[in-house]
């Protein structure tokens, strides 16, 4: 597909989602796991149905920036600059101040660890020039992946009622990122990082306590409810589970860990 014949598909998406997402997008339960070797879905529940992914949009902004570094569009240590648009943007961020300056490998372990926005607009702005040109890619690497309902607006997960996903979808690009990038991807069972001499603890508390779990990303807005996507293997079995829609991060964590116990055998202990 041409750059224009893309624009113009994505263009279409759009106006789609425009017109009818709004409407059918809720911050509804859904669920479903799979199992990692062959992609067999396991259990779901409102699988297909159209919800908000929150900061789990921050898995393909990581995914384009893995595929980045691995054709030389820039590297770990390359710093990217902060513009006064990536600073805006709250909650979580570096807050390094507009002008100065992130390395790639910090944007990603930032992205990881700490949802931090400000990263994610950095690297889009490296990489498309702008968050709107970066949604763009975003959507159409979506679709490439078999993301079928999928689409993306910004980089970071800020709320927009035409970003929107699936508990399928996600799925999907958790097993992406683990096919296509498997070195990058156990970045994601880091639990605490070290900013500039400032420490900080990760958001994703499923990887302290349940056993075998080494990722993968964790969402809220109000709009979406609590989101999680996680993998875990029992050294046998490896499966990657969506969670949408919880009440509570706790909520959403312990169905996360009854789902895993339920495929891998208990481990949670509970």
């Amino acid at each position: 597909m041409t750059y224009r014949n893309a624009s113009l598909f994505l263009s279409s998406v759009m106006a789609l989602v425009a017109a009818f997402g709004p409407t059918q997008a809720f911050a509804g339960r859904a669920h479903v796991i799979l199992d990692a070797n062959t992609g067999q879905v396991l259990e779901a529940e409102n699988a297909d149905v159209i919800n908000y992914p929150a900061s789990l949009t921050k898995m393909m902004t990581l995914y384009l920036t893995f595929e980045a570094l691995h054709q030389k569009r820039f590297g770990w240590d390359d710093r990217l600059v902060m513009s006064e648009n990536a600073e805006s943007k709250e909650p979580y961020k570096f807050a390094v101040g507009a002008g100065n300056k992130i390395t790639v490998r910090e944007a990603v372990m930032g992205m990881i660890v700490l949802s931090t926005n400000d990263a994610a607009v950095a690297v889009a702005e490296t990489l498309a020039g702008s968050e709107q040109a970066f949604g763009h890619m975003m959507t159409a690497k979506a679709r490439k992946l078999g993301m079928t309902s999928t689409v993306f607006t910004n980089p970071a997960g800020l709320p927009d009622p035409n970003q929107v996903t699936t508990a399928a979808d996600m799925a999907r690009l958790g097993l992406a990122l683990m096919r296509d990038y498997p070195e990058e991807y156990k970045l994601f069972s880091t639990t605490r990082l070290t900013f500039r001499s400032m420490k900080f603890r990760g958001h994703n508390n499923l990887l302290s306590t349940y056993p075998g779990a080494d990722g993968i990303k964790t969402g809220y807005t109000k709009a979406s409810g609590y989101n999680l996507v996680s993998s875990a293997s029992n050294g046998t079995r490896r499966v990657v589970g969506v969670v949408l829609g919880g009440d509570s991060a706790a909520e959403r964590d312990g169905q996360m860990a009854a789902l895993f116990d339920k495929y891998l055998g208990a481990q949670s202990g509970q």
